[in-house]
């Protein structure tokens, strides 16, 4: 998932590999359109970022390996 996509949905599936989550994402053509945010999906499987309103949902559930 190298390729970079616009952040225009409001749903976002994100895996193991994008913790620790933060939005907006460095993938994603607006990287730099709000200040950065880490998120906490950890706990539940999803997080919504404050300033942009995207919802993150986790696939699968985390190793705990992380951070």
């Amino acid at each position: 998932m190298n390729e970079r996509r616009d952040n225009t949905q409001r749903v976002i599936e994100v895996d193991e590999s994008d913790l620790p989550l933060h939005c907006p994402l460095p993938r994603h053509a607006d990287w730099n359109a709000h200040p950065r945010v880490f998120l906490p999906i950890e706990s539940r499987g999803d997080a919504l970022c404050p300033y942009c309103g995207t919802l993150y949902r986790l696939k699968g559930k985390p190793s705990g390996g992380g951070h």
